[in-house]
């Protein structure tokens, strides 16, 4: 598993520069570039090829450009910010997105990374394991009808929908 990440192509996308800056030292075996504002990710995105896209949900309209990442066949996560909430985290992940960490746990990024890459390569749904480690924290900070909305977005979503394994059907 300590080869997942070497020689990654890796665009991340923040308007904070010290998370941009703690990113690139964490994936120091990739190459990442990245980008502070909605435009210039949009250019690197449409301009370049990359392995996988961070992309910060918020600051610089993360959603859309998740939007288009999924358009051209990046994978991407997203970053939340620590006031994050259960609809952003579905919302993503309903457009496309493989998982949602919260910045709170950036300095885990490389394993989380690491995880999901492993997790795609064995054609495994990463949602199902995103929601699993996100469970306690949204436990903690939500009212229980976040599991219902998942539950609606699990049983509707064809993306979404998996079997018993935890593989995409």
């Amino acid at each position: 598993m300590k080869t997942l990440l070497v020689n990654k192509r890796i665009l991340v996308v923040d308007d904070e520069p010290d998370v941009l800056e703690t990113v690139v030292e964490i994936l120091e075996k990739s190459f990442v570039e990245t980008a502070r504002t909605y435009d210039e990710a949009k250019d690197l995105l449409s301009s370049q090829g990359y392995d996988l896209a961070i992309l910060d949900i918020m600051g610089v309209r993360g959603l859309d450009l998740l939007d288009d990442a999924v358009k051209r066949g990046i994978p991407a996560v997203m970053l939340t910010a620590p006031g994050f909430n259960p609809h952003y985290v579905l919302e993503s992940m309903e457009r496309g997105a493989l998982s949602c960490f919260p910045k709170e746990d950036l300095a885990q990024l490389d394993v989380l990374l690491k995880e999901i890459f492993r997790i795609v390569s064995q054609d495994l749904n990463p949602v199902a394991f995103t929601i699993k480690r996100l469970e306690p924290l949204l436990d903690a900070r939500f009212s229980p009808d976040w599991k219902t909305r998942l539950d609606k977005l699990l049983k509707s979503h064809p993306i979404l929908k998996e079997d018993d394994k935890g593989k995409p059907k």
